[in-house]
């Protein structure tokens, strides 16, 4: 390195940064204030004329003042005015140039009372106010003259026109924060709130033009292409209602995420999230109270089976971050069950986590799985649930659904396991398709288990599909196995599940990307959703509000059109219903009927401790009689008869398949199966 590059890398480290610069100025400003304000003060006392001011007081003053403004800016070092970026000054900076200024004060008037004399009065208060004002003039001029050039400088021809819903403080971080942003060409017309109180008056030049009912007229009147919600704490009914007005226009569609935003100060527009087909649910979310499931899983062995599948997955989610014992995932399908399994070991590497690959149609798989793990608690997730594809192997809904449940239930209660909580379904009420069917028979199953434990006849349940000499429970002979019993079996009801494997979101999305057409199976179908967080919040509370036979049942609120949710996701995507997308009804599939059910008439509601959550007090049906009926549907389904229907009427009386699920076989002959050959073949 030559001399010359030497001096030039010197002269550079010597070289002032802008922020010093800065710094030097202000401290250079402050003292010629501090000099001035209270010269002023003394001027201003005796008329603004000099010659009246007593010499005393002058002297006093020319005395003191140079030594008091050192202090001074010494003190304000100290108290932090140096060290802001007052291109931002804002409100925080606006407390520390206050509190600064009156501590020197203070000691203005305390100093030289002592050491000089006493002061006029106005001279102390005068004093105070001019130096305060000396002291942000120039640390809050600039940030005036940015807003003032701002005011100027925003373009009329703003590519973006922005209705604000909510005139409170979020509304108005967000307008700050869409002034202030640079790379944004929005300009913000106008304020929605329902808060009569605020309707005709401004927020920063912006005016509150109405509530709700004006939003559709205030689109048009103000050219709105953008409408950002800014509404997080509003009850979900309310927020649905604004939505649904908000979806009758063209504008895109926005909001602020929530209200942990608000509690940081991070309200902004970069915050801002897509409306979620969740927020037109019009419901509060469960809020179960987790502390009783962690209490009651903590320490536990539990096994869910269908781990790999949607509701399967989020329990083993919520299930892991409660510190059980052991977690068992189970399911017949590997690829998801590996990928759930990856997710689990990263996230907790903690967790005591098993995967098994297997079917619940296996009863010597389930006994094994039983006999070498011992889980005390089972989540019986594992179903075919698609009720179009059911209504074509009907049989295959019998096989998995209901008799994969009694094997797996009966596995649990002689293997010692405390809970074992089945997943349900709505379409189990008054089930017009053979999936339905078969999930109400499950619900029998349970039922028909916990009965037979509480009245001690729990060897009376028949061992149904069993291997002698390989899973046989009594294998003794003595009934020892049998003796305590103590197993409670609940069920857990609830609707569709909003993007679950097979759910109707995830088809309409993949539709809408595809540029349409929507096709929805009616213009009238309803149906009852809850997100998957919900109904796992719902299957685990049931876990610890069970006593054993109940079937848990959610207060799912109003249900909704599919038709009206397609075209909201399609309005939520940016186009236009049947204008950039088609929609297109290709009537009700087989099995399907228009509107689904949570509650039989015949069952009662019984409150919890959850206001959303419901106990149905169960149907009675003759306990001794359905298992003998459940024991021939079985082997009807595994020779795979082809009035597999029919039969599950008789044993489901609530069962009624409508025309388009009851495709008729003509030819209905079947091949005669010995049933004691056929037990040891299947499982």
């Amino acid at each position: 390195m030559d001399h010359g590059t030497q001096i030039k890398k010197n002269s550079r480290k010597k070289r002032l940064e802008h922020w010093q610069v800065v710094v030097i100025c202000l401290i250079l400003w402050d003292l010629l204030a501090l000099h001035l304000s209270y010269f002023l003060a003394l001027w201003v006392r005796f008329d603004c004329i000099y010659s009246r001011i007593p010499m005393e007081y002058l002297n006093a003053y020319l005395s003191f003042i140079t030594a008091y403004a050192a202090g001074a800016v010494i003190l304000f070092w100290l108290t932090g005015m140096y060290r802001s970026v007052w291109r931002y000054a804002s409100y925080p900076e606006l407390i520390k140039v206050f509190t600064g200024s009156t501590m020197a004060s203070l000691l203005h008037i305390i100093l030289i009372t002592i050491l000089f004399r006493r002061m006029p009065l106005s001279y102390y208060l005068w004093g105070a106010i001019l130096q305060f004002m000396g002291l942000c003039l120039p640390r809050f001029s600039y940030r005036l003259v940015l807003f003032a050039g701002n005011s100027f400088q925003r373009p009329q021809e703003a590519t973006g026109r922005v209705m604000i819903i909510g005139a409170g403080e979020n509304g108005q971080m967000l307008l700050r924060d869409i002034n202030h942003a640079k790379e944004l060409n929005d300009k913000v017309v106008c304020f929605i709130d329902d808060n009569s109180n605020k309707w005709g008056r401004y927020i920063g030049r912006v005016p509150v033009v109405g509530g709700r009912d004006d939003i559709l007229a205030s689109v048009e009147k103000y050219c709105v292409t953008k409408i950002f919600l800014a509404i997080p704490s509003a009850r979900a009914e309310a927020k649905r209602d604004i939505i649904n007005i908000c979806n009758e226009t063209d504008c895109v569609i926005k909001q602020v995420p929530g209200l942990y935003q608000f509690a940081l100060g991070t309200v902004s527009v970069s915050s801002l999230q897509d409306i979620s087909v969740e927020d037109l649910l019009g419901r509060e979310p469960i809020r179960s109270d987790l502390s009783e499931v962690y209490g009651f899983i903590h320490g536990k062995i539990v096994l869910v089976t269908g781990g790999g599948g949607s509701i399967g997955s989020e329990l083993c989610r919520q299930v892991a971050a409660h510190q059980p014992k052991q977690l068992i995932l189970f399911d017949v399908y590997e690829n998801n069950t590996y990928e759930v399994q990856l997710e689990l070991k990263k996230q907790y590497p903690d967790l005591n986590l098993v995967t098994l690959i297997g079917s619940v149609r296996d009863s010597r798989r389930m006994f094994e799985v039983f006999d070498e793990y011992r889980p005390q608690i089972v989540y019986h997730a594992a179903a075919h649930k698609h009720v179009p594809l059911m209504e074509d192997s009907p049989c295959e809904a019998i096989k998995n659904n209901a008799i994969g449940t009694y094997k797996t239930a009966y596995a649990a209660m002689v293997h010692g396991c405390e809970r074992f909580v089945l997943i349900s379904t709505d379409k189990a009420v008054n089930p017009t398709n053979i999936m339905g069917a078969s999930k109400r028979l499950c619900e029998m199953i349970v039922q028909s288990f916990d009965q037979k434990i509480k009245e001690g006849k729990a060897d009376e349940i028949p061992q149904m599909f069993t291997h002698v000499g390989v899973e046989t429970a009594d294998k003794d002979g003595t009934g020892n196995v049998f003796r305590n019993i103590h197993t409670e079996f609940v069920a857990v009801r609830f609707g569709n599940v909003l993007g679950s494997n097979g759910s109707v979101i995830p088809i309409f999305k993949r539709q809408i990307e595809a540029g349409g057409p929507v096709t929805v199976t009616h213009p009238d179908i309803v149906r009852f959703f809850m997100t998957i967080k919900e109904a796992v919040s719902l299957v685990m509370t049931a876990g610890t509000y069970a006593h054993g036979g109940e079937i848990f049942v959610l207060d799912m609120g109003s249900p909704m059109k599919i038709d009206t949710l397609a075209r909201n996701l399609i309005r939520l995507s940016g186009l236009r219903p049947d204008i950039d997308v088609r929609i297109e009804y290709s009537g009700l599939r087989p099995g399907e009927k228009l509107y689904e059910e949570t509650l039989m008439a015949e069952e009662g509601l019984e409150k919890t401790e959850n206001e959303l959550i419901y106990i149905g007090k169960p149907i009675p049906f003759d306990t001794d009689e359905f298992l003998g009926q459940l024991d021939e549907l079985m082997m009807a389904a595994y020779s795979n008869k082809k009035d597999i229907r029919s039969r599950v009427m008789k044993v489901v009386g609530t069962y009624h398949p409508n025309q388009a699920g009851a495709t008729m076989v003509k030819d209905q002959r079947y091949v005669t199966v010995d049933k004691a050959a056929y037990r040891d073949d299947i499982t």
